[in-house]
């Protein structure tokens, strides 16, 4: 059970700082972020651009909602009212999602409160302000009004958590049950545009993206099976292509066995509620080398070749920023912290499915666009697993990261939104900042997880 005490309530957003930037004599903006996470990427050498005033000068222990800089912390209607009459605030910050207190216990015994790193090196390394939302605490506000608000802001962070994703249970005591959680993923995946930040899924955000691709590609096709007639189909072509494919997702995600490398069957199909996220052979904490993806092979495991064909173009069509940074860097060394892990069928399924819906749309763009399965234009286009993790030379975690890549039908632009089963926020202790020496410019430089976390901002904001 959550001790909601345990944590003081924010500061009341009279008191909030109305000019965005801590560190910068003239405030921070878009393109100061900007430029300062690509000065911050440039090398591992370079000094602080930034004054060396400590960012715990008004904050001495670093914890939401007990002074500047950490001060913006969305707890009631009224913090959000305060937040929407003063839009500067959030077009130029980062937007934290909280799912749950905390992400576990690292090995001293101290509960680890991720966020708060996030915010540190976004404020350190590029004056970024961070807003705060702790849904376990304050409770899902209405997507429909706060997903359009922080998608404005410069990237939404969802956070990882302590519970699992496969049960129901853990989130007992929260606020923010795991079916308001699937409700606000799937909103926030379908947000993604022209004019929208991109998304960072860590952990327990990575899972439950995860889950509702399957829950979103399910909907889809439940919708357009049901449906005998679409309004301006005169001839039903449309209609009929779409439910074409639909049944064969449908046809292939009833057949589709999610099995461990020890034979150990997971799920029967899609409509397993496992078939997304199952537990990990072992429990991963500390340390892990993050090692590039490589398909499986379809005559010795269970997922059909046309499953792993389409995710091998995705891969070969888009940069996924992960997998390149473990080129960049030549060793990615990042914190893991987890004992569920997302499913590799579940993701080279969607990433077929998802490709599969957006060429059957093109076409008919026309008609859909005016029509109830309107929607379907929001999904992602195509999913690429980036990189996996080992443990003892043997892949543990085959998907410990993606990219999901949205494709205007028009303009045929390509956007990115980030998921990952490992903390960059973290540093190899699992420690945060307040409960340690808060780390100096010169350290994050050389951290690989600072580095790979403001490389995701960073390609983010170019989209």
């Amino acid at each position: 059970m959550l001790n909601l005490n345990l944590f003081p309530k924010s500061l009341t957003s009279t008191n909030w700082r109305l000019r965005p930037g801590y560190l910068s004599e003239g405030g921070s903006n878009f393109e100061s972020v900007h430029i300062l996470l690509g000065r911050f990427l440039a090398d591992r050498y370079s000094t602080d651009p930034l004054s060396e005033r400590s960012l715990l000068e008004e904050n001495p222990i670093f914890e939401w909602g007990k002074g500047k800089p950490l001060e913006k912390v969305i707890s009631s209607q009224e913090d959000f009212d305060f937040l929407m009459k003063h839009p500067r605030l959030f077009r130029h910050a980062i937007t934290i999602i909280e799912p749950w207190e905390h992400v576990g216990y690292n090995p001293t015994g101290e509960h680890v409160r991720a966020s708060i790193n996030v915010a540190y090196i976004a404020q350190k390394i590029a004056d970024c302000d961070s807003i705060m939302f702790p849904l376990w605490s304050s409770g899902l506000l209405d997507p429909d009004l706060i997903i359009p608000i922080i998608s404005s802001s410069l990237a939404v962070i969802v956070e990882g958590g302590d519970p699992s994703v496969r049960d129901a249970s853990s989130f007992a005591g929260s606020n923010c049950s795991l079916a308001e959680l699937h409700q606000f993923v799937e909103a926030l995946l379908l947000s993604r545009s022209p004019t929208s930040a991109p998304a960072i899924f860590i952990c327990l955000g990575h899972q439950l993206a995860a889950q509702a691709h399957t829950h979103l590609l399910q909907q889809a096709v439940q919708q357009v099976c049901s449906l005998t007639a679409l309004p301006r189909d005169s001839q039903g072509r449309a209609l009929k292509a779409l439910q074409k494919v639909c049944q064969h997702i449908a046809d292939i995600g009833d057949s589709l066995v999610v099995q461990k490398k020890n034979g150990h069957i997971i799920a029967q199909s899609w409509q397993d509620p496992e078939f997304a996220v199952g537990p990990n052979e072992f429990k991963e904490v500390g340390d892990r080398q993050l090692l590039h993806y490589h398909s499986p092979d379809a005559e010795t495991s269970n997922i059909p070749q046309e499953l792993i064909t389409a995710h091998e173009v995705t891969a070969d069509e888009f940069e996924g920023v992960i997998d390149t940074s473990i080129e960049y860097e030549h060793e990615l060394n990042i914190a893991m912290f987890h004992s569920d892990e997302v499913n590799e069928e579940a993701i080279l399924f969607a990433n077929w499915a998802y490709r599969l819906l957006h060429d059957a749309i093109i076409p008919y763009r026309h008609i859909l666009a005016g029509s109830s399965l309107a929607w379907l234009m929001q999904l992602p286009y195509a999913i690429e697993i980036l990189c996996s993790t080992a443990h003892d030379d043997e892949i543990l975690t085959e998907c410990a990261a993606t990219c999901i890549n949205y494709k205007d039908f028009e303009s045929k632009v390509i956007r990115r939104s980030f998921t990952c089963q490992f903390h960059p926020e973290l540093l190899a202790d699992l420690r945060v900042v307040g409960h340690r020496q808060p780390p100096s410019y010169a350290q994050l430089k050389t951290d690989d997880g600072a580095r790979l976390f403001a490389r995701l901002l960073y390609a983010g904001m170019q989209e």
